[in-house]
């Protein structure tokens, strides 16, 4: 049974989805927590990057669209437990030099007062073509 906050919740998770979507870095950090940390898919660290506080994710947000303008995260799903979330999706984008990726990827959040407070993102290591 979902409870009525699980279904706030998911449609937060939903509505980011959408602002990814929509390139919309308003709307993404309407969804986040004063606090927040993002651990981005790739870096050198354990968590791969980590972004902390808004001005920090905000940037990396932005950079994502950068580095693939036609960004998209569709045939998302979504669901809660307590106050951890996950997204699951298929990320699509071209890099500047043309080569494509395409590859499941999963989002996992810790949830605090009906905002996204971590976003911690996983994406298969597949070869761009």
């Amino acid at each position: 049974m979902t409870t009525p906050n699980a279904s706030a919740d998911i449609q937060l998770l939903a509505t980011f989805n959408d602002a990814w979507n929509r390139h919309d870095i308003e709307a993404l950090m309407a969804c986040m927590t004063d606090t927040c940390v993002f651990h981005a898919v790739a870096g050198p660290d354990m968590m791969g990057r980590t972004f902390e506080g808004r001005e920090a994710v905000r940037a990396a947000f932005q950079s994502a669209w950068e580095n693939f303008p036609d960004a998209s995260w569709t045939e998302g799903e979504h669901f809660v437990s307590g106050n951890r979330g996950v997204s699951e999706s298929t990320f699509r984008g071209t890099k500047a030099d043309g080569t494509r990726v395409e590859a499941r990827m999963v989002d996992v959040f810790t949830l605090r007062d009906g905002k996204i407070e971590v976003k911690n993102a996983f994406r298969k290591d597949r070869p761009a073509f």
